[in-house]
Formats: structure tokens, C-alpha cells, sequence
């Protein structure tokens, strides 16, 4: 990464004694850099090649119970003195949040785990092109695909540097390296449909091979063609992992400390419950070893920690940070995430629904007539009450057997009803940082025609 005139821990704590000396009681900073590198090649042909290379600096301070927060991209003496002077302008204009402010300097964050989430190997941009090129490749191969919208292979390199007038410093870097295809099969008279895969890993190493990952993708586009619209009724669903990981997001968002503060999710008096099945456990892991989402420390310099967010299908937790915390007259759970430009809000890292027993075909083997999502749509889901319709498509199933393509259709149910339904297979794989084996939900509405 390039060398930047602010990018360590000592800079940034020049930078809040500033803010001290301007008057701030408090501050903190956050120091963001970043240089990425992405390849697009479509139809046999290198559509686009870039690489950037940026940086922003965020600066917190507190005056009183005020706050006021900037960034910049500009690091030069002048510019850092503004950020100073800006940040001091607004927290003596705003008003008061009770809530805010550093963390107690005995909770932070002192012994940091490895989690070896940086790659020392920056490949080059040759490498990445032919990462595309061998993925394009392989899926226009597959029979049946006539069209392609390319392949994309992309690398990036972050360095966040953390620092507060409370005593925390920490800097830590992680890499990213992903690959993805999407194509088209059929024809214009016949009907086309697309798909894609995709592939992401913080070691380039650890990704799946670009012909693998194109094979899919083409083979996912020819297996659609034919889709029809099914009928409407009320039946077993099954949802193939690449969408059951969004049921996973949908409990994060309703178990996010700020949500749950203001009263506006559905789960909000839902603390020790159960709202799983029995037996359903949904772990976090910050520091999983190349983890996606891997983090040593929250963005307030608090500890990290494995934990089970439903043990036993009971909510054990909600997603705090520190100002959702006090407003809740509870202790952060060291889940604040930051932006340059930004207050900390609560964010989770590497979440997994644990797998069941049954084998996706053991799942779905007593299924008479039900549906096969591969694909979702639109976003209908209402976090208050929890009601819950989305589009889909995927595939019908009849008499335990996954049959013809359908789209065109909608599921519809309610959150709180299908997670106490859910049943999840064996087949969990750690893809994405929120990951989900396939889970079947039954009794949901599905309209078709």
C-alpha cells in the first residue's frame, strides 16, 4: 500500500491533540486507506481495467454531551487544521446526545487475536484478467448459453487506523480478492434467462477456480430456460444457500441495538425467547482465520468475541454499540462499526446458521409440492411487524424431486413465523461473512397465477 503522511496511530493522536487543545473534551479518528484493482472481460475482450488508490481521515470530538464529526481525503497540515476547526464548529452548535461519547479506558481492547486477514501477495493485473477471461470462458462453453454480461476479477488492500483521546490506538490491514461471472442462455424467440456465480475470499488462494465458477454460472442460466409461472398456494419452501444467508441478514437487522433503541423491530421484546426452532444456533465469529468480516476490535476500540446469537433457537443478544447500549441501560457487546464521515452504528462480522443433520435432498424428499428459490427479488420485508414478500425463482418441486424452472412469483409470510419453522441442512459452506446452509420453511404463501 502506498505510504500516507497520517496513515499510523501517532499521526491520528496528533491530530485529536489538536482537537484537545482546540477545546474538545474528547476525540477520536479513524483513518481509512485503500487501493483496489478490478478487471472486467466480456465476449472475449477486456472491457475494463483500474486501479485506485485513495484514502479518507475522520475526526469525532465532544464538547460537553455535543458531538461533531468530518472527514476528509485532504491530509495536508491546512487541511487537517479545518478538519479541527470544523469538527469544534459543529459539536458547539448541535444539540445535546446524551449518549454519546468514548469508551471507559479499563474496556478497551488491549491484547489483540491474529486473524490473518491480510495476504502478502498483490496479484497483478495480468493474473486478474486471466482469472476473467478463464471464467468467461468456461461458462459461454456451457451448451445452451448464448450471451454474456462478463466476468469480473478484483483485488483490494484496507488499512484502518484507529485512535481516541481515551488511550486506544490500533491499526490493522485486510485484503479482498473475488471473481464472479454472469451470462445469458436462450434466444430472443424462445426466451432468455441469466444467472451468475461468484466467488470472494481473502486470500486469493482460497478462492474457487475461475472454470469452476463459470461452469456454474453458465449451467445455473441453461437450467432456468423454459421458466414457467406457478400456480398460487400455500406450501413448503426451500431456499438454496446463496438466498437462505439473506434470512440470516433479515435477524441481524431486526436484532440491531439501534433498531431495537428506537423500538422499531419486530423482535424488540424478544430477549431469552425462543424464536428459532429447538436446536437452532446462529454463531458470530470476528476472529475466524481469513474470516470476510474478521475484526480484532470494534470501531470504539471494545474486544470482539465468538459468540451464539440464538442458542437453542433462543435470542441471547442484540448488537449494541456504545450508544445503543447506554440508551438501552446495557453494555456494549463491542459490535460499532465506522465510517470516515460517520458515527459508530452496530454491525456483526463472519455470522453462520449452524447446519442440521438432513442432506438438502433428505429436506425436501417428503416435499409433495413446493418451491426452490435460487433467486430473490425486490425488498418487501417490513422490519417493524415483520411481514416478509420478496419475488422469486427457482425451481418447482414435486414429489420430493426438484422439477421445472418457475419465476414470476412472490412468497409472502412473516418473519417471526419462518424463523419458528426453519430447518436448516447439512451443507453449510463459509462464502460470503453471513453464511447459510439451505433451509426449507413450510406453510408460506407462494403467488403465482
Amino acid at each position: 500500500m502506498t505510504a500516507s503522511p497520517v496513515g499510523s496511530p501517532a499521526a491520528l493522536e496528533d491530530l485529536i491533540d489538536r482537537a484537545r487543545k482546540a477545546g474538545a473534551d474528547a476525540a477520536d479518528a479513524v483513518l481509512l486507506d485503500g487501493v483496489s484493482v478490478s478487471v472486467a472481460w466480456r465476449m472475449g475482450a477486456l472491457e475494463r481495467l483500474e486501479r485506485a488508490e485513495g484514502g479518507d481521515i475522520g475526526l469525532r470530538v465532544f464538547v460537553g454531551q455535543r458531538q461533531g464529526i468530518v472527514s476528509s481525503a485532504d491530509r495536508s497540515s491546512a487541511a487537517l487544521r479545518d478538519l479541527v476547526e470544523r469538527a469544534m464548529a459543529i459539536a458547539r452548535t448541535v444539540p445535546e446526545d446524551p449518549y454519546c461519547g468514548l469508551a471507559d479506558p479499563e474496556a478497551l481492547a488491549r491484547e489483540l487475536p491474529a486473524i490473518d486477514c491480510r495476504d502478502p501477495v498483490e496479484p497483478s493485473a495480468e493474473t486478474l484478467t486471466d482469472m476473467a477471461r478463464a471464467a468467461e470462458d468456461a461458462a459461454r462453453a456451457v451448451p445452451g448459453v448464448t450471451n454474456s454480461e462478463g466476468a469480473e476479477a478484483s483485488w483490494s488492500l484496507t488499512a484502518v487506523t484507529l485512535a481516541g483521546s481515551n488511550g486506544f490506538t490500533q491499526h490493522y490491514e485486510r485484503t479482498g480478492c473475488s471473481l464472479a461471472a454472469s451470462v445469458i442462455a436462450g434466444s430472443d424467440t424462445d426466451g432468455m434467462e441469466r444467472d451468475y456465480d461468484y466467488t470472494a475470499a481473502v486470500f486469493r488462494e482460497d478462492l474457487r477456480t475461475p472454470d469452476d465458477v463459470g461452469r456454474v454460472a453458465g449451467e445455473r442460466a441453461v437450467r432456468r430456460l423454459g421458466a414457467r409461472r406457478p400456480r398460487t398456494v400455500k406450501a413448503p419452501v426451500v431456499f438454496d444457500p446463496r438466498v437462505a444467508r439473506t434470512l440470516v441478514g433479515h435477524l441481524l437487522g431486526a436484532i440491531n441495538g439501534a433498531s431495537i433503541a428506537r423500538g422499531t423491530s419486530f423482535l424488540k421484546d424478544r430477549m431469552g425467547e425462543r424464536v428459532f426452532g429447538e436446536g437452532i444456533v446462529i454463531l458470530e465469529d470476528p476472529h475466524r482465520h481469513r474470516g470476510l468480516k474478521s475484526r480484532p476490535c470494534d470501531a470504539e476500540g471494545l474486544p470482539t468475541r465468538r459468540i451464539a446469537l440464538v442458542e437453542d433457537g433462543r435470542l441471547t443478544t442484540w448488537l449494541l454499540d456504545l450508544r445503543s447500549a447506554r440508551q438501552l441501560g446495557l453494555d456494549s457487546t463491542g459490535h460499532a462499526t465506522r465510517g470516515a464521515g460517520s458515527a459508530p452504528s452496530p454491525g456483526a462480522s463472519n455470522v453462520m446458521l449452524q447446519p442440521g443433520s438432513a442432506t438438502p435432498s433428505e429436506l425436501i424428499s417428503d416435499i409433495k409440492d413446493g418451491f426452490y428459490v435460487t433467486e430473490l427479488f425486490g425488498h418487501g420485508i417490513n422490519m417493524i411487524t415483520g411481514d416478509y414478500s420478496r419475488g422469486a425463482a427457482g425451481f418447482w418441486i414435486e414429489n420430493g424431486e426438484i422439477t421445472d424452472p418457475v419465476s414470476e412469483c412472490t412468497i409472502a409470510g412473516t418473519l417471526q413465523e419462518m424463523f419458528a419453522r426453519l430447518i436448516p441442512a447439512n451443507d453449510l459452506i463459509l462464502r460470503y461473512g453471513t453464511d447459510s446452509p439451505t433451509v426449507r420453511i413450510d406453510g408460506l404463501t407462494i403467488a403465482g397465477q
